[in-house]
C-alpha cells in the first residue's frame, strides 16, 4: 500500500542504489570465489519505499553476519509482475492482503515453513487466518490499517465526518481530496450503499461508479502521496486516506483528525511472505523470527508509524500509541472492517476502468 513522504524519495534512491552495488560485488566475488548464491551469506527483500526501520537491518546484519540487499517498490502490480517474471532472485516480499491471495492461487508463494518460523505465538490472533490467507500458510502479517476520512478541526465538526454518506454533503464542495486509487475510492462508495467491498455485481458496481461521479463535485483533486502534504498544509478541510498517512499528517498538523466510519471500512494488511524465487532459506527465516521479536517489532512499528499486528511488540509502545482508537481501532470497530479479496482480471479491470472513466469525465 503505498505509503512514503516524497520528501525521502531520495533517500531512500541513495540507499537503494548502495544496496544494489553491494549486491553487484557481494555477486561478482561469489562468481570468482564459486560460492552458489543460495548458500552465500546474503538476505535479498523486495519492500515497499520507506518500510522498515534501517537501523534494523543493521542490526540483523550485526547479530547473524547476513548482508541484506534491500529493493523498494511501489505498488502490488509491480512487485508481482517482477516476481513473476523471476529475473531476480528475491527471498523475502511484502504484497498486500488481495495480492497474496492471487499469488498463492498462481503458485508464485512458497509456504512457510512451521518448524522453522517459530514466532507466531506473538501476534495477535485477530489479524491471523484471514480470507486471503487461512492458516497463514503463506504470509506473515507485518503491518495492518484502516481506510478512512481525516479532516481538520479549524473547519469541519467531528459530527460532520461520521459517515461515509456524509462527503455527499454540499457543505462539502471543493473541498475534499481523494486517494488515487480505484479499489479504495469505490470501497467507501459500496459501503456507503451498504455493499461488500468485494461485489462483482454488475449493476451494483456500475451504481458505485454514479454515486462516485455524484461526489465529484465536491472532490478538489484525487492524489498520490502529495496528500499528506495537502492535508498537513491545510489545503483541504477533509479527506479519504489511508490509517498510516493519517498519522504522518497528525504528525504534521495537529488540528488534523482520522476517523473510521462507524458502517465500516476496509481493514488491509501487508504481509511477509516468500516468493517462488527465493534460494537462502537459512536467512529467511533467521529474519522472519528476527523481525518479530517483540522488541524488535516494537522498534519497526514506532520507525513506520503503522499499526503492528505483533501482540507482544504491542505492550512494549507507549500507551500514546497504543491507546490512540484512531489506528488502533476498538474490537467493534474492527469487526466492522472489511478485507479486499483479489477480484481477478475481469473484475480487476472493471474497477479499473470505472475509475479512469470517473477521473476523465469529471475534469
Amino acid at each position: 500500500m503505498k505509503k512514503i513522504l516524497s520528501a525521502l524519495f531520495a533517500i531512500v534512491l541513495v540507499i537503494a542504489a548502495l544496496f544494489a552495488a553491494q549486491h553487484y560485488l557481494i555477486a561478482k566475488e561469489n562468481a570468482a570465489t564459486g560460492t552458489s548464491g543460495s548458500s552465500a551469506k546474503v538476505l535479498n527483500i523486495y519492500n515497499w519505499g520507506d518500510y522498515i526501520d534501517p537501523s534494523l537491518i543493521t542490526k540483523f546484519t550485526k547479530e547473524t553476519g547476513y548482508q541484506v540487499n534491500y529493493e523498494t517498490f511501489d505498488s502490488n502490480e509491480a512487485m508481482y509482475t517482477k516476481v513473476k517474471q523471476g529475473g531476480t532472485a528475491y527471498d523475502i516480499i511484502v504484497p498486500s492482503d488481495y495480492m497474496v491471495e492471487k499469488m498463492r492461487r498462481e503458485n508464485l508463494l512458497l509456504p512457510i515453513d512451521e518448524k522453522k518460523f517459530t514466532a507466531l505465538k506473538y501476534y495477535d490472533k485477530r489479524f491471523l487466518n484471514k480470507s486471503f490467507d487461512p492458516g497463514n500458510k503463506y504470509s506473515i502479517p507485518y503491518f495492518w490499517g484502516t481506510l478512512g476520512i481525516i479532516y481538520n478541526d479549524k473547519f469541519v465538526r467531528k459530527s460532520e465526518v461520521q459517515h461515509w454518506d456524509q462527503l455527499w454533503s454540499s457543505r462539502f464542495r471543493s473541498k475534499i481530496l481523494l486517494v488515487d486509487s480505484a479499489r479504495d475510492d469505490f470501497a467507501f462508495s459500496l459501503i456507503s450503499m451498504g455493499k461488500s467491498v468485494n461485489d462483482k455485481n454488475s449493476a451494483t458496481v456500475q451504481a458505485a461508479k454514479a454515486k462516485l461521479d455524484a461526489l465529484m463535485p465536491n472532490v478538489k483533486a484525487i492524489l498520490d502521496d502529495e496528500i499528506v502534504m495537502y492535508m498537513a498544509q491545510e489545503e483541504a478541510p477533509v479527506g479519504v486516506t489511508w490509517s498510516g498517512e493519517a498519522a504522518e499528517m497528525i504528525a504534521e498538523n495537529k488540528h488534523l483528525h482520522y476517523v473510521i466510519p462507524k458502517e465500516g471500512s476496509n481493514i488491509w494488511f501487508d504481509n511477509l511472505a516468500i516468493p517462488k524465487t527465493a534460494k537462502h532459506f537459512k536467512a529467511i527465516y533467521k529474519f522472519l523470527n528476527f523481525m518479530s521479536e517483540p522488541k524488535n517489532a516494537a522498534q519497526n512499528a514506532e520507525y513506520v508509524e503503522y499499526a503492528t499486528p505483533n501482540k507482544a511488540a504491542r505492550k512494549l509502545l507507549p500507551k500514546a500509541i497504543t491507546g490512540d482508537k484512531q489506528f488502533y481501532p476498538d474490537d467493534q470497530t474492527i469487526k466492522n472492517l472489511h478485507v479486499y479479496s483479489d477480484l481477478g482480471p475481469k473484475w480487476t479491470q472493471i474497477y479499473n476502468d470505472l475509475f479512469l472513466e470517473f477521473k476523465m469525465t469529471n475534469h
